[in-house]
């Protein structure tokens, strides 16, 4: 676990790094949840499982402002595209069929985990 870990946070590093060249504006939201949180977060609705990736450290939220604004959803496009085609898994396709990819944004947009399993 602790490769994959590793491996996981280079690949947030590369992306961060990513995101202030191309001048995304960003903060860090949840990386690691406890069991207890996770379990709270399926009681309010706020997650569909307790196989969350944050459990394993493996995912991160990430905040993105546009003008000084947290994003919508759809504005998270460019950043979730650039986190699949570097080898990340995007939570802005949760819910969405592969052939509405280009048209619908899942349900958790500002989530990026690894693809490792």
């Amino acid at each position: 676990m602790r490769k994959k870990q590793t491996a996981f946070a280079w690949l947030i590093v590369d992306f961060l790094a990513w995101c202030r060249a191309f001048g995304h504006e960003v903060t860090l939201g949840e990386a690691y949840r406890t069991e207890e949180q996770q379990r709270l977060y399926l009681q309010q609705g706020k997650s569909k499982t307790m196989l969350s990736k944050h459990r394993d450290r493996l995912a991160v939220d990430l905040n993105l402002f546009v003008d000084g604004k947290l994003a919508s959803a759809e504005q998270y496009r460019p950043l979730g595209e650039k986190w699949e085609a570097i080898g990340g898994r995007w939570g802005g396709r949760f819910g969405v069929k592969p052939e509405h990819y280009s048209t619908q944004i899942g349900w958790d947009s500002n989530h990026f985990e690894s693809k490792e399993a």
